[in-house]
């Protein structure tokens, strides 16, 4: 498939605004210096749904021209790219999650709660139900692996879905199913889909816009609608405040689903530049690794520094340098260990996606 302009650098900054939520959240559950005062360090769950979005986008699209080219999708070859992709690094992060809870925490002197039984919360998360490990608070880097979770199990639902769907009843069934599930995830008596994070209806939606207004050239004026939407979404509270929880959910699912098939139309000089392109390419890594990077640098801090100024320097010369090592680590991690198993991906099928 070929690339589609603009999406893989967006990865980096959504990224990115998840390593800035998460800095903040660390130091203050430690009674460490930290700021949080302004909106842009307070979207987690939206970067995330953001994520869900783009991914919807991205396979439903990809899904969609397979049965168009071809009149059929080979499911093998889809779950191998996925398997490829995403388990090798989940594994490794997974591993090092619970050794690091387990072991190299008590072996340093700090004390941390694992209230959960060990059995369960391995076959838990090592079977991409990680979203509701995620319930029991098995602590940070364990905790970030529920987005992946929901990702993979997405991608279990949404290929056989397609599979078996006649072509030309596609974009109807996937309205449906986001449609039936929005009332669904909605409604008091399904509170599991809530608690447990399944925001599916980011990834369909987004799947709709891909197909449906993958020829459509927007008005200039609704460019910058969005542009400018999303600008008050991410560094202003007004949007947030302005609906109740599940419309701003619903005005989530719209705004993203009409951004991303904005972004996707041309190039935009700024999201072409070649690092950030690679910074985009690998935003996984950045993602999976930052609660490590905060662990190591949270937990020198308060080894060797417990009473560190409180001062935009020092808060500002930490939350760098955790920026810095989590791309650093990504980066290494990408060259030296993802791949392998890229390289075994894209031996699949001419796409890098």
């Amino acid at each position: 498939m070929q690339q589609i302009p603009n999406l893989t650098s967006l990865r980096f900054f959504l990224a990115i605004l998840v390593v800035i939520f998460h800095i903040p959240e660390f130091f203050a559950n430690r009674n460490l210096p930290f700021y949080n005062e302004t909106s842009i360090f307070l979207r987690e769950n939206e970067s995330v749904w953001m994520f869900f979005s783009l991914s919807g986008f991205l396979i439903i699209k990809q899904l969609y021209n397979e049965k168009l080219n071809s009149n059929s999708i080979n499911l093998k070859n889809f779950f191998l790219k996925r398997i490829y992709r995403i388990f090798p690094l989940y594994y490794l992060v997974l591993i090092y999650g619970f050794i690091h809870y387990q072991i190299i925490l008590p072996k340093i002197g700090f004390t941390f709660n694992n209230n959960y039984n060990l059995i369960e919360g391995i076959l838990l998360s090592a079977t991409f139900f990680s979203n509701i490990f995620l319930t029991y608070s098995p602590g940070g880097i364990l905790e970030i692996l529920w987005s992946i979770g929901i990702e993979e199990q997405f991608y279990l639902f949404i290929a056989p879905l397609l599979y078996f769907t006649p072509f030309k009843r596609i974009t109807t069934i996937l309205v449906l199913v986001t449609f039936i599930y929005l009332v669904l995830f909605t409604n008091e008596n399904f509170t599991f889909l809530t608690n447990y994070k399944m925001y599916f209806f980011f990834f369909t939606f987004s799947g709709i816009c891909a197909i449906l207004l993958e020829h459509v050239d927007f008005k200039s004026y609704i460019n910058w609608l969005l542009y400018f939407l999303i600008g008050m979404y991410f560094f202003t509270p007004f949007l947030k405040d302005f609906f109740t929880e599940n419309q701003y959910l619903i005005f989530s699912m719209l705004l993203f689903g009409l951004f991303l098939s904005c972004l996707s139309k041309k190039p935009v000089a700024i999201l072409q530049n070649k690092t950030l392109h690679y910074l985009g390419t690998i935003s996984y890594g950045i993602y999976m690794f930052h609660a490590i990077t905060i662990q190591i640098v949270g937990f020198i801090i308060l080894k060797f520094f417990p009473t560190i100024e409180n001062n935009i320097f020092i808060i500002t010369s930490y939350s760098l340098g955790i920026i810095m090592l989590s791309i650093l680590m990504a980066h290494l991690s990408f060259k030296y260990f993802e791949s392998y198993f890229l390289n075994l991906k894209k031996s699949l099928h001419p796409s890098n996606r």
